[in-house]
């Protein structure tokens, strides 16, 4: 009789290759870190909260059930995480919501920076950036 080998989901961590302990402890940290920018994103004007929160989301899919599992059922982020991952899209108010957000930070960080014009040009290309990135995501009406 053959061998019979053992599904690479059912080895416990400690079991694993250590490939892929490796590739699980770096998508466990850079979900982590996007987490904390997502969430420094909530209070500073000009860095986003959504995007860096769907990142965690996905390395935590990826590396870690528990961690992934927390978050979709987390209180305040877990509906925006469970949205995304029923739909892979934005509904239409969303996207001028953001839209209209981002203007109107990235007007006033660029009107604050009215001596600096290199610094308020990077600031509004990051704007436009920004603003391309959301119309890009498809529209569910």
């Amino acid at each position: 009789m053959g061998r019979m080998s053992t599904p690479k989901f059912a080895l416990l961590p400690e079991r694993l290759p250590a490939r892929a302990r490796l590739k699980r402890a770096v998508l466990v940290m850079a979900g982590v870190l996007s987490l904390l920018l997502g969430l420094l994103g909530a209070v500073l004007p000009g860095l986003p909260t959504t995007p860096f929160v769907l990142l965690a989301a996905a390395c935590f899919a990826q590396a870690s059930p528990r961690l992934h599992r927390w978050l979709v059922q987390h209180r305040w982020l877990g509906p925006m995480v469970r949205d995304w991952e029923a739909h892979h899209s934005m509904p239409l108010r969303i996207k001028w919501l953001a839209s209209g957000m981002m203007a109107l930070m990235v007007g006033a960080s660029a009107w604050q920076l009215a001596e600096r014009p290199i610094v308020q040009a990077a600031v509004l290309i990051a704007g436009l950036v920004g603003c391309l990135v959301v119309w890009r995501v498809p529209t569910r009406r």
